[in-house]
């Protein structure tokens, strides 16, 4: 039987922070008190640290299957639990894309293999797939994903009337990526015309712009309400998005829930000219106005959930020119770096980044027995040093694609140990791989 102390922890938990310790058995936590007896188990002091739930990001894209090149699903979750992550739920556009039952266990099965952290993944929908998007279990999955802008082919989904069809047929958490596919090719064509291949990377925000953002958002808002359905809207970018939801409710009984990813609370539109193409995802990353909205609203509880949209490309993808340069920034490792950047400012408390990472993911998708630090739940148990250095470099990074748009930030706070289910897979640099992660489960 396994046992761990974590003595003389800042624990933080449910909005409090309580000085003391943490006794984990198996793969639960079994006591939190003042003192409690080593009694056989192995000590881990943490005097100075926070001790924090698992950090759930309920958006990453791992590439694997058929993408394996850019990334896969043992490396990023690896580099995932480097940085506090112990849970993820992953997106249906790989090759091919999860739009059948079969194919989105098959991902299951490559992560019952590979994934040193917790998973689930998102059944993808599509123009004509809904016979099948209907047979998923909301016990198993985390939700369907329905791109209503930026994507291709049969899983870009911007007919209005076979977005009402999935809309009033699904009981599911629907999950949203929004941005109105038809400004944003009217802009790139105007672009086109303007530069020809030479369009600049500072065009990017005006291309895949806000109008673009808040028609289709509010679109499926619309779409929400006209059939009750349950919508949960990612990464949102805009200031002009934000009245569109509520925060006058309890999150658990929100039907309209929202995101904001760490790097549109980082990153505005000024610092093209630095990172070019690495900071290229969609949406945009837009102009310090609606940067510096985000945060506000993430404290209000306009924005419930702080996510990543990990998505990973090669540095030889990213150095092309803008029109063939792909979407997308890696992240998982480094959000609860970025989050303790904003912290150490004094812009956030250390109990909302935990609220936020942690426990609002938990009760968006209804997980079983994550997101918090109670006695009796699963042991996803992250120490964190507040005052520590960390400079992140290339031999410290850990995605597959090698690189970061953080390289060379120095960050105040490091990620010291990551439990999953009681698995003390990460310490010190040094990650124990004879376990694997679990499937996540949801109470629905």
């Amino acid at each position: 039987m396994s046992k761990y102390i974590i003595k003389n922890g800042k624990i933080v938990n449910r909005g409090k922070i309580q000085e003391g310790d943490l006794l984990i058995v198996e793969d639960k936590i079994a006591k939190i008190d003042g003192i409690i007896s080593t009694n056989g188990a192995r000590e881990i002091d943490a005097k100075g640290c926070f001790v924090i739930p698992g950090i759930i990001d309920d958006q990453v894209h791992f590439r694997e299957p058929g993408l394996v090149h850019k990334a896969n699903i043992y490396t990023e979750a690896r580099a995932a639990v480097a940085g506090g992550t112990t849970s993820f739920m992953e997106m249906p556009n790989t090759k091919p894309a999860a739009l059948t039952i079969d194919l989105l266990e098959n991902k299951y099965e490559i992560a019952r293999k590979f994934s040193l952290s917790n998973y689930s993944f998102f059944m993808g929908a599509s123009n004509d797939n809904i016979e099948e998007v209907l047979k998923t279990d909301g016990k198993n999955i985390c939700g369907v994903k329905i791109f209503m802008g930026s994507s291709t082919g049969n899983m870009l989904v911007d007919n209005e009337q076979t977005l009402n069809n999935i809309f009033s047929k699904l009981p599911l958490l629907i999950a949203t990526h929004c941005e109105d596919e038809e400004t944003i090719r009217n802009n790139f064509k105007e672009y086109v015309d303007k530069y020809g291949d030479q369009i600049p990377i500072s065009a990017h925000p005006l291309i895949r712009n806000v109008e673009g953002c808040y028609k289709s958002s509010s679109l499926a808002i619309e779409l929400a309400k006209k059939h009750n359905s349950r919508l949960h809207i990612l990464h949102i970018s805009t200031k002009d998005e934000l009245d569109l939801f509520d925060n006058s409710i309890p999150l658990k009984d929100k039907k309209i829930t929202s995101e904001v990813c760490v790097h549109h609370l980082y990153f505005n539109a000024s610092q093209y000219d630095q990172l070019g193409t690495k900071m290229k995802c969609n949406p945009a990353i837009k102009a310090k106005e609606h940067q510096e909205a985000l945060l506000p609203a993430l404290l209000d509880d306009r924005l419930d959930i702080i996510a990543t949209d990990h998505a990973p490309h090669t540095m030889e993808e990213k150095n092309n020119l803008y029109g063939s340069a792909p979407s997308g920034l890696p992240l998982v490792q480094h959000s609860l770096n970025v989050m303790l950047s904003f912290y150490h400012k004094g812009l956030i408390s250390i109990e909302k980044i935990v609220e936020k990472m942690c426990h609002a993911p938990a009760i968006c998708f209804q997980i079983n027995d994550r997101g918090y630090l109670d006695e009796g739940m699963k042991a996803d148990v992250v120490i964190v040093d507040p005052e520590a250095n960390y400079l992140v470099a290339k031999d410290n990074i850990y995605y597959k694609c090698g690189w970061s748009p953080l390289e060379g930030t120095n960050f105040k706070g490091k990620v010291l140990s990551t439990f999953v289910s009681g698995h003390l897979v990460y310490n010190n640099g040094v990650f124990d791989e004879s376990k694997r992660g679990e499937r996540l489960t949801f109470n629905r």
